[in-house]
């Protein structure tokens, strides 16, 4: 059994293409990876694992045949976002799941050789498709950390935290498919995650126990263990609106046929038909998830340079800018 053809390609070209955006965790803590068209960054395309490294941090990725990608696209306040979710069935996807801050010793597997004899310590925040690491290449920072081993990170009176983030130390996020290292400063809990590789573990959410935003459509039987996002045909990788890019768009649309919904793709093809056809905005009476299709549509239109006065309509019709439920990707990825 091997991993489909079109599967292996795709993350093949998203490998080697800069623009195309990564994440490793679950809700609540994430690991993500990016890196500029200009950035020196060492890609390798070996037959059974995919990585790119670079002076702020890296990845690598296992093409495992039982992964399943799985696009798909959302609303968000401004416009849509859309990713694919590589993922594992549930009984192949569990990872550690410590409780408590446990040393691991040296990491060899770490991306890049002058890293692997430095130490892995477990966050311990017991995630079921992925552990959330430091790695410390102090002996000191080590020995002080060791002290604190066996007790929960965000337990009162517990300082292994502060040590974390006094000393920044590489955060290393490990799943089935892989893993994503960050060697950039942690910023300070009030200032705004660097630009490129930076992680976010934000309590609040974990406590939750969830294992992606109710917003995300994952099949039945399967979980997240890392997303690839292509680049969006209207912002670029900082969020910043851009004009609208026909070929980002097409390429999307194309994955999405190939690994996203076919029910919804479906229905965004009769909106794009109504409204091109000039009829009246439709009633929609049926569940949240068919609702999103019709919107994510109308706005790609609009996005696209429709202008038409029956998009307009549509638009007041259906799409007031509100969003059904709470924004999960905005909050997962708006933490420090």
């Amino acid at each position: 059994m091997t991993l489909a053809a079109g599967a292996i390609a795709l993350l093949r070209r998203g490998m080697a293409d800069p623009e195309t955006q990564w994440s490793l965790g679950t809700f609540g803590a994430i690991a993500e990876f990016s890196r500029d068209a200009e950035e020196p960054a060492l890609v390798s395309m070996a037959a059974d694992t995919l990585s790119a490294v670079t002076d702020r941090g890296g990845i690598a990725l296992r093409l495992d045949p039982a992964t399943r990608p799985f696009a798909s696209e959302g609303l968000t306040k401004a416009d849509w976002n859309q990713r694919v979710a590589l993922c594992l069935p549930e009984d192949a996807c569990t990872m550690n799941r410590r409780g408590v801050l446990t040393e691991l010793g040296a990491d060899s597997q770490a991306l890049r050789e002058e890293d692997r004899d430095s130490i892995l310590f477990d966050l311990g925040l017991g995630a079921l498709q992925a552990d959330f690491c430091v790695r410390v290449d102090d002996v000191n920072v080590a020995a002080h950390l060791r002290q604190h081993a066996g007790r929960p990170v965000f337990e009162a009176g517990n300082p292994a935290m502060g040590i974390i983030l006094h000393t920044n130390p590489h955060r290393v996020f490990v799943s089935r498919l892989g893993r994503i290292e960050v060697y950039q400063p942690i910023p300070p809990m009030s200032g705004k995650s660097p630009d490129g590789p930076h992680t976010h573990v934000l309590p609040k959410l974990l406590k939750a126990g969830r294992t992606h935003p109710a917003t995300e459509p994952i099949p039945p039987g399967f979980i997240p263990c890392a997303h690839l996002y292509p680049p969006h045909p209207a912002r670029d990788g900082l969020g910043l609106p851009h004009p609208f890019e026909a070929g980002h768009f097409d390429a999307f649309q194309a994955i999405m046929a190939a690994f996203g919904d076919p029910a919804g793709t479906a229905i965004k093809q009769r909106v794009r038909e109504a409204v091109g056809a000039g009829e009246s905005p439709a009633e929609i009476a049926e569940d949240r998830h068919v609702r999103t299709s019709v919107r994510i549509a109308l706005r790609q239109m609009k996005a696209a340079g429709d202008a038409s006065p029956a998009l307009t309509a549509w638009l007041a019709n259906l799409d007031q800018g509100n969003l059904d439920q709470q924004d999960d990707d905005a909050a997962l990825h708006g933490g420090c």
